[in-house]
């Protein structure tokens, strides 16, 4: 039976091109289903409604996906088997080329990342944010042509929607990528097995306690094990409660990464190990 790959629909978002990406890159034969928001193609996984999930966790010019870390951090199932970074390139589409441009259509996150370019050449038009860029390419895609309407979105889901290219590649910094998790049941396995690059860990500490956060991560530290990133989310117990993710460097000694993850957890309130995973560059469009 065909497996299942839940994405952030609709059809023609940055997550289905990366995820049909990921799919010619290790030669899977996945169905892809799209879904309304993160927080489903999430639960979808946990239920067994689809067998994983490719899903944003961070973009390099806006941070953190807020919705993906808590959902790795408040479930007991959740597993990331491998990271894809990949390139964001976004697109300003409408119905004609030669038309006035009065209203942008766009997901939060690419509004942000061409806010530069939006700013310069549509600075009187009204910026409306929209589930997904796919969603926003189906809105002006059914829009009449005189609305003025245009969309930040890939240049898939313009032409799906009927749309012209305005201008390409209009994000603010070229070095624009977003990383993207593969989520999967704990337990699920490898179709092969693939170098580890990085173990990622979540846990609570007292943060009631002086000095907490950084006995933590001397633990790390005097240990030689390095950290590729740190991230806080409020742990929705009580004001000033926080969880903390750790990137840890996989290539660091095998010994050393291990009694630093010990020594960690019993520092903590709690610990998961949300996964140990290789990480690969994409090259798109």
């Amino acid at each position: 039976m065909r497996q299942k790959m839940g994405v952030l629909g609709p059809v023609g978002t940055h997550s289905e091109a990366a995820a049909r990406y990921l799919m010619a890159w290790q030669s899977m034969d996945r169905e892809i289903v799209c879904f309304g928001d993160i927080g489903e193609c999430l639960h979808a996984v946990e239920t067994g409604a689809v067998d994983s999930a490719f899903v944003p966790v961070e973009n390099s010019l806006e941070g953190a996906i807020a919705v993906t870390l808590d959902a790795l951090a408040r479930s007991d199932t959740l597993r990331v088997r491998r990271e894809v970074i990949w390139p964001v390139h976004n697109y300003l589409m409408a119905r004609r080329s030669d038309g006035e441009i009065r209203v942008v259509y766009s997901h939060a996150q690419p509004i942000a990342q061409c806010r530069d370019f939006l700013l310069q050449h549509y600075p009187q038009a009204e910026l409306i944010k929209t589930a997904s860029t796919a969603r926003a390419a189906e809105i002006v895609g059914a829009s009449p042509v005189e609305a003025g309407a245009a969309a930040i979105c890939t240049r898939r889901a313009g032409v799906l929607n009927g749309l012209v290219e305005i201008a390409g590649r209009i994000e603010d910094r070229g070095s624009n990528c977003t990383r993207f998790f593969e989520v999967v049941r704990d337990g699920a396995a490898m179709s092969h097995v693939e170098a580890a690059d990085t173990v990622l860990l979540v846990c609570q500490i007292d943060g009631t306690r002086p000095g907490a956060l950084y006995d933590v991560l001397g633990e790390f530290a005097h240990r030689v094990v390095n950290l590729t990133r740190i991230e806080s989310r409020p742990a929705r117990t009580e004001l000033g409660a926080y969880l903390f993710f750790f990137d840890l460097d996989a290539h660091s000694a095998a010994d050393a990464v291990r009694a630093s993850i010990n020594a960690v957890a019993e520092k903590s309130v709690w610990l998961k190990v949300l996964g140990v995973f290789s990480v690969h560059t994409a090259h798109n469009e």
